[in-house]
C-alpha cells in the first residue's frame, strides 16, 4: 500500500472510522443537539460549532492548496468563522457543510499521484506530505476539544 492511501485510509478513519484515539469525527458530532453545540460550557473557549467550522475551514484550505491555489495568511473571520445560525436547522448546516468538506478533501487526496508528496506547498515552508499529516493531526486535536465540551455540556 502506498503512502497516498495510507493517507486516505486515515482521513476516513479519523472521520467515521475507529481511530486509535478515541471517536471519530462525524459520530462524535452526531450525538450533539443543537444546544450543546452552540453552547460555551467553558469560559474563553470555542464553541462545538465554531470548532466544527474551523476543521471544514482548514480541511478545504488543504484541498484547496492541494489543487493549487495559493493560500498564504488566512483572516481570522476565516479561520474560525462564527457559528451563524444557532438553531437546529444551523447546527444541521455546519455538519453537512463539515461532510461535504471532509469528503471532497478525501476525494482530492485518493486521487493524488505519490510522486506529488514531495512537492513543495506554494507560499509554505513544507511538503504535501507534510501538509497531509498536519490536516489529520490537527482535525485529531479539535476532536479531542470536541469530546471535552460534549462531556461539558452533557453535565451542565
Amino acid at each position: 500500500m502506498g503512502e497516498v492511501q495510507k493517507i486516505v485510509d486515515q482521513l476516513q478513519g479519523v472521520w467515521d472510522g475507529e481511530p486509535f484515539h478515541g471517536p471519530a469525527v462525524a459520530p462524535l458530532l452526531a450525538g450533539v443537539p443543537a444546544p450543546a453545540a452552540f453552547a460555551r460550557p467553558l469560559k474563553g473557549v470555542h464553541s462545538i460549532a465554531e470548532i466544527a467550522r474551523h476543521i471544514g475551514t482548514w480541511e478545504d484550505i488543504v484541498r484547496r492548496r492541494l489543487e493549487g491555489e495559493v493560500i498564504d495568511t488566512v483572516p481570522d473571520h476565516e479561520d474560525w468563522p462564527r457559528a451563524g445560525d444557532t438553531t437546529p436547522a444551523g447546527w444541521e448546516a455546519i455538519r453537512r457543510e463539515l461532510d461535504d468538506r471532509h469528503a471532497r478533501l478525501e476525494g482530492v487526496v485518493a486521487a493524488l499521484p505519490e510522486s506529488r508528496l514531495g512537492d513543495a506547498v506554494a507560499a509554505r515552508p513544507y511538503d504535501v506530505q507534510y501538509m497531509l499529516h498536519g490536516i489529520l493531526q490537527h482535525t485529531l486535536y479539535h476532536a479531542g476539544q470536541i469530546a471535552l465540551l460534549k462531556k461539558a455540556a452533557e453535565e451542565a
